[in-house]
């Protein structure tokens, strides 16, 4: 009897961890899309991150995007993830926000006076990059971007 007694918290200690294997085996849904925001001017504020899956609201209706992100500058870089995509055809783009406001600044013109970019680099004229030209194909995994942020 008192070797039972010795066994079975050994034995509730291996079912414990065989549990947390299989948790751990199972994929999670969807992949991930990784943003490495770079040229950054300064450390100050932070860099806000947009994922949109179609052209309408981008870039400057964030409220539009799939998903959301924001991130610390440290080193004149940061990097926002997006988790749990699944495959198709998206588009980012990402602000420093240098005073830390929430919000990209605009001069009376609607020039932006924070730094910007999207994915593929893409750039507008005469007003912000299209959907189309920042667009890229997902196709699942870990996909790495960069974008460069530009100040105008």
């Amino acid at each position: 009897m008192r070797d039972e007694i010795r066994v079975f918290p050994v034995l509730a200690i291996c079912l414990v961890l065989f549990v947390q294997c299989l948790a751990q085996a199972v994929p999670p849904q969807g992949g991930v899309i990784h943003v490495d925001a770079v040229g950054l001017c300064n450390n100050k504020g932070k860099v806000f991150c947009a994922l949109y899956s179609s052209a309408d609201g981008f870039p400057k209706q964030s409220q539009k995007a799939i998903r959301r992100g924001t991130s610390s500058i440290s080193e004149k870089k940061a990097s926002c993830e997006f988790s749990g995509i699944e495959p198709g055809t998206y588009a980012v783009s990402v602000f420093h926000d240098e005073n830390s406001n929430g919000k990209l600044d605009t001069n009376f013109l609607g020039i932006p006076r924070e730094g910007v970019g999207a994915s593929n680099e893409a750039r507008g004229h005469m007003g912000p990059p299209k959907f189309d030209a920042a667009q890229f194909q997902f196709s699942g995994g870990r996909l790495n971007l960069k974008i460069t942020i530009n100040y105008l």
